[in-house]
């Protein structure tokens, strides 16, 4: 007889987040793993508001429960840069975890691995990780003395967070050679790279594309770094060329200043350039009825939208960005597109509009590439495997 291999002992885990839905849309299935395992886990993220309960499409901590996890609330901004406010979450943040008394504590977004990890090590967590999942406009950012000046500040206390952490995981390398280069990376780390967060092949089913004219979608947060702005002018450029061609917007606008504007959007709809759907917590219905993806992203973790239409089968429209770029071969399974250049966007959206044969080539390709490496359930192994877990 082959001996079993030997199980690894039942941990107790914290998993902070800094927005309560994506608990359930971006790690659900990591946490349901970490409970098939036997470990005892506790997702931690600030109150869920009304918006955030329709975005997770019901209660939160009802869903998390079913997962067989703990919800608790945490006093943590999502958004903003109020430092006494940050600091008394930090406070918050000890103090649960020292009752807590967890083995692993693991943070995702911006907050929750700076004051997460801080937290955890004052608090004597022994094990700390930290998932990078994008490094966004906050860090990146240099086109402006006020950006300048933020980016520097936020890759400070990247910084003072990593440093408490001995395991660091990256969505893309991308982002892990700059935070290397930045010297914001531990030299001590174990550093490992996943593929996002993965996506339910069951839950986002292919689907056969639908007939009549093209219909293009655009998923997400209306921010600018999105590419919003590009897609909204390259919709003019599609709709001149192809009237009957749709162009269409499903996702929510943000408090985040980089946000479209209630009024921006209700003159593109006015106009007939772009049709709003709305926010939606089920994106499938949406995806169903459209033939391409659009996501003109300046920079992504990995995005999730992508990997959702190519799982049922649509053709995908990225940029050729950080954590973007690996998710579709140009050409093959997708289109890549300059960042910032709604010409070249547009022009990749003619091109799709006039080929429905192309269309159906890319989908096809893009679902066997999801199929093949972004299986939700894989991903969520390969996070295991990098914590110890």
């Amino acid at each position: 007889m082959t001996a079993e291999p030997p199980r690894r002992p039942a941990l107790r885990i914290a998993v902070i987040g800094g927005w309560a839905p994506s608990l359930i849309k971006f790690r659900g299935p990591l946490l349901a793993a970490m409970v098939a395992r036997g470990h005892e886990v506790v997702a931690m993220a600030p109150a869920a508001t009304v918006a955030d309960l329709a975005a997770a499409g019901g209660d939160v901590a009802a869903q998390l429960a079913a997962l067989g996890v703990r919800f608790e609330a945490i006093e943590l901004e999502r958004a903003g840069a109020d430092p006494l406010a940050d600091l008394r979450a930090l406070g918050g943040l000890v103090r649960r975890l020292r009752a807590l008394r967890p083995d692993l504590v693991l943070g995702y977004t911006i907050k929750p691995v700076i004051y997460g990890s801080l937290a955890a090590r004052l608090a004597g967590v022994p094990n700390r990780a930290a998932m990078i999942t994008g490094l966004g406009s906050a860090l990146s950012s240099a086109r402006t003395a006020r950006g300048r000046l933020v980016a520097a500040a936020a890759r400070a206390l990247y910084r003072l967070g990593l440093a408490q952490c001995q395991v660091v995981i990256f969505q893309n390398p991308d982002d892990r050679d700059e935070l290397a280069a930045r010297h914001v990376l531990p030299r001590r780390a174990q550093v490992a790279i996943v593929r996002g967060s993965g996506v339910d092949l069951a839950h986002y089913p292919a689907q056969p594309l639908p007939s009549g004219p093209p219909v293009f979608l655009f998923l997400g947060r209306l921010l600018r770094d999105k590419g919003i702005a590009e897609y909204l002018a390259a919709a003019r450029i599609v709709r001149a060329a192809h009237p009957a061609a749709r162009c269409q917007i499903a996702g929510w606008l943000d408090p985040n200043p980089q946000s479209l504007t209630q009024h921006e959007l209700d003159a593109v709809v006015a106009d007939g350039t772009v049709e709003y759907l709305g926010a939606t917590h089920d994106v499938r219905p949406h995806l169903t009825a459209a033939h391409v993806l659009v996501l003109p992203s300046y920079r992504e973790g990995t995005p999730r939208a992508v990997l959702e239409a190519m799982s049922m089968n649509r053709a995908v429209i990225t940029t050729d960005a950080p954590g973007c770029r690996e998710t579709v071969v140009d050409g093959d399974s997708g289109l890549l597109v300059p960042v910032r250049d709604a010409a070249a966007l547009a022009a990749a959206m003619v091109r799709l509009a006039g080929s429905p044969a192309l269309i159906a080539r890319l989908a096809a390709a893009g679902r066997a590439r999801a199929v093949a490496l972004y299986d939700a359930h894989a991903v969520a192994a390969s996070v295991l495997a990098a914590v110890g877990a």
